[in-house]
């Protein structure tokens, strides 16, 4: 039975459905609540590598967050910079993230997982 790895927020709809997605896939689910458990640096790292994305693709620009910080899209950081963001502020990593073996995808819409099981 493979296992999967899901980085999400249970109050959110995309999350909770991508969740409902892998149950009938005997697939044994590790649930990480990334808000109460942040993905450190190299993971995110490691997460976006898998999903073919550099790490400004999985920021929430739509959080107040993201303003406060002062960021905008336009903003010209390394990537590093934004991973460093993202593991600093774990509010603003797009969610949910599954990753199965050495393959990452993001859940939206939640039947994207489909195709790393």
């Amino acid at each position: 039975m493979p296992n999967a790895t899901i980085y999400h927020n249970p109050r959110c709809s995309k999350s909770r459905n991508t969740l409902e997605i892998l149950k009938p896939h005997n697939v044994e689910i590790e649930e990480v609540r990334y808000l109460d458990t942040p993905p450190s640096k190299a993971e995110l790292a490691l997460l976006c590598q898998q999903m073919g994305v550099k790490p400004f693709e999985i920021v929430r620009t739509g959080e107040a967050l993201f303003k406060e910080l002062g960021l905008t899209k336009e903003s010209t950081l390394s990537d590093d910079q934004w991973l460093t963001i993202l593991a600093e502020n774990p509010k603003l990593i797009e969610r949910p993230i599954v990753q199965i073996g050495n393959r990452a995808v993001m859940g939206r819409p939640p039947e994207n997982v489909l195709s790393i099981i």
